[in-house]
């Protein structure tokens, strides 16, 4: 009988750490309506959200 792999929560940690040392987090306050409006039309075109907000972020700092 074939010895089970042990689930361990090891893989998750590492690639945590590896995000937290990566990444940083960058928030805004926003109306209610603007955040829905963006969301609804994020998910209608199947764009992420964070590829919307990256992007706005590149082309102003290359201006």
């Amino acid at each position: 009988m074939a010895e089970e792999k042990r689930k361990t929560k090891t893989s998750t940690a590492v690639k945590q750490r590896y995000i937290d040392k990566t990444y940083d987090i960058i928030s805004a306050r926003v109306p209610k309506e603007l955040a829905a409006a963006f969301k609804a039309k994020c998910a209608a075109e199947g764009i992420p959200q964070a590829q919307i907000i990256k992007k706005a972020i590149e082309d102003f700092l290359s201006q």
